[in-house]
């Protein structure tokens, strides 16, 4: 591995200078980061066009030309003249270059590198220029072109040029896009013979691969295009293949391997709690419990991610599977991110726990040093047999006698760190870990679940619970404001409730800050006292005026609710029957999606008003047809990846890919994934450790750093 692991200033072509500017724009440090570096899109250099078929609308054109004038300029368009010896060419500002071909003239503009074109550039030699053609006045022109010679009086290049990621700085240290080819070509040539295969040879055979040296040097240096299409198809279906082992692998050794609390008993809590439901469960939630009951008799650990749009029911999956554990003499605890999140459901699960005999208790930073006592205390003893909190269910001095269920709602809202320590507190004495439920109502487009999570079973309740009605929804422009104040009051005549939502996308930024207490206070000019109440909720204040302003939204104290996106999880008023987003053009599909999951929860018809800039983009737009278009929020989820990419989707930059990727995208090669996916599954069914011979090459290749997944799948 001597020439991978090289130093990238060693390179021909780099030096310590722009080894440094490589590392700090693009990451890349060793030769290997740099051919694992793949142009993004590629330039067809295959065809000549005559200089009168050169127009501004083409992206770009090469030309085959010969030199008949060049004119150097200074300051203000004057000439330097030519004649004096030397020329001055610190009074230089320009050079022209006339060129022209069988079909008519055009000009070559240089603004640097003037001396070197100027000697190179002499009149009646021939030359191939490429780059991107622009009107100037009446003359089309090209602003540095590349400029090549013709080998043998005829093109002879490869015909695709890759196009690689850039930065201005890049450009100024020097680093242009020929330069790249130049140094991807040294570092290929040095690298190529070292480079071994990484996938078995059945593999190659079975999917009809290309061997890694040919997809590395036709990604960089296409053949044709047929040769691109086998490179780019190899290197993004090895992608895509370790990412889904390696998140296999774990899986299959840990549900051989792992040994998981038995629960074979439903217990009398469960049906005395199940048979007193006033109405029945949605065939998904039977569904996914019968899933969660397999898990809980199996012997293995449950890892289980349940999937579930807002007003799903998932809070009653979650209570039915805390009452199994509570059944078979353990406890179970639910940790929400948030304390209103936390209190709403221990109200809820207070209601469903009233025919059983169980206690429950809620522990959040507002819990006092008295009650705090009483907690600990019976959480030790296993009197209390379900907890539900916030982050104060990690704190050390928090032991429980016997807990058997940890159920983690909106799990991507807590550092992966914090979820280790729940996973610490399982039964004393018994070494064996909490079985793990975790929930989340923010919609995860398959391919995205199947890697973020690809080693958790994932249940989706794809039902909605009968009599929820669809919420309306519709897009406005600023100039409707006083039609949507009066429909507000209308709605408000009704006796219903209102929720008014600004963008504090960052809680520091103090401009939308502004915006939120402008709008506040012109919603109170609007809507005044005593005839209506008005509250403010906002990440600024304190817990103590948070709580009290929602819960009076809540109790139905106040008509209207201002507020961040703070309510944008789990808070529950079924009498709010109108979502306001105001500048919602700057929100992102899922976000406007949980956001309008807080409406619609009543008998009520329920309205949801997406309120647009005057300045709103095209991409900006289509974000909001889609939402007045449909309510299902895995479509939208599918949607928000196409159009924003994984990394940006809500809750993935926090919990990360388990591998970068650098070529295979989640959002364009889903059906790529499934294959690989499938393929890996079929290999670990018979050697969940690849240790027979012929997988040597995935086991030496799952051993690199960059699959060193930390093993936290077991709660995340």
């Amino acid at each position: 591995m001597g020439e991978l692991n090289t130093s990238i200033q060693y390179l021909s072509g780099v030096g310590p200078k722009r080894a440094e500017l490589l590392r700090r724009e693009l990451g890349i440090e060793t030769l290997s980061d740099l051919i694992h570096l793949y142009p993004f899109r590629y330039i067809d250099r295959s065809g000549i066009t005559p200089i009168a078929q050169v127009a501004p609308d083409l992206a770009y054109v090469q030309l085959q030309a010969t030199v008949v004038t060049r004119t150097l300029y200074g300051p203000s368009s004057s000439i330097v003249s030519q004649e004096t010896d030397p020329i001055h060419w610190g009074a230089v500002k320009r050079l022209s270059v006339i060129v022209e071909d069988a079909s008519g003239r055009m000009e070559m503009v240089f603004f640097k590198g003037i001396r070197w074109n100027y000697q190179r550039l002499v009149p009646g030699s021939t030359f191939l220029f490429f780059g991107k053609p622009q009107a100037f006045g009446t003359r089309m022109n090209l602003v540095h072109p590349e400029v090549d010679v013709p080998q043998d009086g005829a093109l002879t290049q490869g015909t695709l040029t890759g196009v690689y990621p850039s930065t201005e700085k890049l450009k100024t240290g020097g680093i242009t896009g020929k330069v790249m080819n130049k140094l991807q070509a040294a570092a290929l040539s040095l690298c190529l013979p070292e480079i071994r295969e990484t996938l078995p040879e059945y593999v190659l055979r079975d999917r009809a691969l290309v061997s890694v040296q040919y997809a590395l040097k036709n990604i960089h240096f296409p053949k044709d295009s047929y040769a691109l299409q086998k490179a780019t198809r190899r290197l993004k279906f090895e992608e895509l293949f370790f990412l889904q082992l390696s998140l296999l692998k774990q899986k299959y050794i840990r549900s051989r391997g792992d040994r998981g609390i038995l629960m074979p008993k439903v217990g009398p809590d469960f049906h005395a709690c199940y048979n007193a439901l006033p109405y029945t469960l949605t065939g998904a939630q039977q569904r996914v419990i019968k899933e969660i009951r397999a898990d809980l008799v199996s012997g293995h650990q449950m890892n289980r991610l349940l999937q579930g749009d807002v007003g799903s029911g998932k809070t009653m999956v979650a209570v039915l599977s805390c009452l199994m554990a509570v059944g078979n003499g353990y406890q179970a605890c639910i940790m929400a991110p948030t304390e209103v999140l936390a209190q709403q459901h221990y109200a809820n699960i207070q209601k469903y726990l009233k025919p059983t005999s169980v206690r429950c208790a809620l522990l959040t930073g507002s819990t006092t040093q008295k009650e705090r006592r009483g907690i600990h205390a019976a959480l030790e003893d296993g009197s209390l047999g379900i907890i539900v909190g916030t982050h104060a269910l990690l704190e050390d001095n928090v032991v429980f006698r016997n807990l058997g269920l940890a159920v983690i709602d909106e799990q991507h809202r807590f550092g992966v760190e914090q979820r280790s320590k729940l996973w610490n507190k399982g039964p004393s004495g018994q070494n064996v870990p909490p079985h793990v439920l975790v929930m989340t109502a923010t919609p995860i487009p398959r391919t995205l679940a199947m890697t973020l999570y690809g080693d958790l079973d994932v249940s989706v309740i794809d039902e909605m619970p009968p009599g929820r009605k669809p919420v309306q929804t519709m897009c406005i422009g600023e100039n409707r404001r006083p039609a949507m104040y009066k429909f507000m009051r209308e709605q408000i005549a009704l006796g219903r409730q209102v929720f008014v939502v600004f963008p504090l996308i960052f809680e520091s930024e103090k401009i939308d800050l502004q915006n939120l207490e402008k709008g506040y206070e012109e919603i109170v000019r609007a809507f005044p006292l005593p005839d209506y109440k008005v509250a403010i909720v906002h990440g600024q204040q304190s817990n103590e005026e948070k709580n009290f302003n929602m819960s009076a939204f809540v109790a139905g104290r106040a008509h209207i609710l201002v507020s961040t996106t703070v309510i944008e999880v789990g808070v529950d008023v079924p009498n709010a029957s109108v979502m306001v987003i105001q500048s919602a053009q700057r929100f992102g599909l899922s976000q406007l999606h949980q956001l309008r999951g807080r409406v619609g929860r009543g008998a009520e018809k329920s309205y949801c008003i997406l309120v647009k800039d005057v300045k709103t983009s095209k991409e900006a737009q289509e974000r909001l047809d889609l939402m007045c278009a449909t309510e299902d929020g895995f479509e939208i989820a599918e949607q928000d990846m196409k159009m924003r990419g994984p990394g940006d989707l809500e809750g993935t930059q926090q919990s990360g890919l388990p591998i970068s990727l650098n070529i295979a995208s989640l959002a364009k090669d889903g059906q790529l994934l499934t294959e690989a996916r499938r393929y890996a599954e079929q290999i670990l069914e018979t050697d969940p450790r690849l240790e027979a011979p012929q997988n040597e090459p995935l086991l030496r290749e799952l051993r690199k750093d960059k699959y060193e997944i930390k093993d936290y799948s077991k709660i995340s």
